[in-house]
C-alpha cells in the first residue's frame, strides 16, 4: 500500500521548495500540482480562452494536454501538449491566470484523477491548496503550511530580484493578499485546512528545519503504520 503525504497552504509559504526537498530525503515521489494547474493555466493563455465562457472553456481544456516527467536527477518536468514548459510556467502572469483557473470545476476535473491515480500507485508528496481536503483526503499525512503575508511577500520579492525581474515589494504583497482571498473563498475546493493537518508557521525557520520537521513526521507516522 502506499503512503501519501499532503501539504496544503497559501501562496508563497515556501510548500514547493519544502515538498521537493522532503520527498527526495524520504525517496518519495515529489508532484508539483501547482505546476500542473500553472500548465493549464498557460495553455488557456495561449488561446486567449474567455474564463466567462463555459463552452470555450471546454474547447480549450479538450485541446489541452498535461502531464509530468522527471528528468535523470528526479527533478519534474511538466509537459503541455508535449512540450516542457517547466520554466514558462513561472511568469507572473500565469501565476494569477492558474489562480483564477484553478477554481473552476472544469479545471479541477481534469487534474484529479491524473493526481489520484499517481498517489494510489506511488510513495506521493503532494502539495497544493485542497490536497488534503479534497485530492487525497486519506491521505497518511498532511500538513498545513502558512507564513505571514508580508514574509512571504519579502521572500517572493527576494527571488524576483535575484533572477533580475523588476518587481514591486508592494504590489507582491497587494497580489498574495488577494490571492489568498480567492482561494480561501472560490466556490470549488476553497483553500482550508484540514482537520487532521499538523500546522507548520514557516515565518520564523528556515527551509531546512521545516523540511527536518516534515520528515521526522513522515517517518514517525510511517513506523506507526508498520506496527
Amino acid at each position: 500500500m502506499s503512503f501519501n503525504i499532503a501539504i496544503d497552504g497559501p501562496a508563497g509559504a515556501g510548500k514547493s521548495t519544502i515538498a521537493r526537498k522532503a520527498a527526495s530525503r524520504l525517496s518519495f515521489l515529489y508532484v508539483d500540482t501547482g505546476a500542473m494547474y500553472r500548465a493549464i493555466a498557460l495553455g488557456l493563455l495561449e488561446r486567449k480562452t474567455d474564463l466567462r465562457d463555459s463552452e470555450m472553456l471546454k474547447e480549450a481544456l479538450e485541446e489541452i494536454s498535461v502531464t509530468i516527467g522527471y528528468d535523470s536527477q528526479g527533478r519534474q518536468q511538466v509537459f503541455l501538449n508535449g512540450e516542457d514548459v517547466s520554466s514558462r510556467i513561472r511568469d507572473e502572469e500565469v501565476g494569477k491566470m492558474a489562480s483564477a483557473s484553478s477554481a473552476l470545476a472544469q479545471v479541477r476535473e481534469k487534474l484529479t484523477a491524473l493526481q489520484r491515480g499517481l498517489a494510489k500507485k506511488e510513495n506521493v508528496l503532494m502539495d497544493g491548496r485542497d490536497i488534503g481536503t479534497v485530492i487525497l483526503p486519506g491521505a497518511q499525512l498532511k500538513i498545513y503550511l502558512t507564513a505571514g503575508v508580508e514574509v512571504r511577500a519579502r521572500r517572493r520579492h527576494q527571488e524576483l530580484t535575484a533572477k533580475n525581474i523588476p518587481c514591486s515589494l508592494e504590489e507582491i504583497e497587494k497580489d498574495i493578499r488577494e490571492r489568498d482571498e480567492r482561494d480561501r473563498n472560490r466556490p470549488v475546493a476553497p483553500l482550508k485546512q484540514a482537520e487532521d493537518a499538523v500546522r507548520i508557521d514557516t515565518s520564523d525557520m528556515t527551509i531546512e528545519e521545516v523540511t527536518d520537521r516534515i520528515v521526522e513526521l513522515a517517518r514517525k507516522r510511517m513506523g506507526e503504520e508498520r506496527a
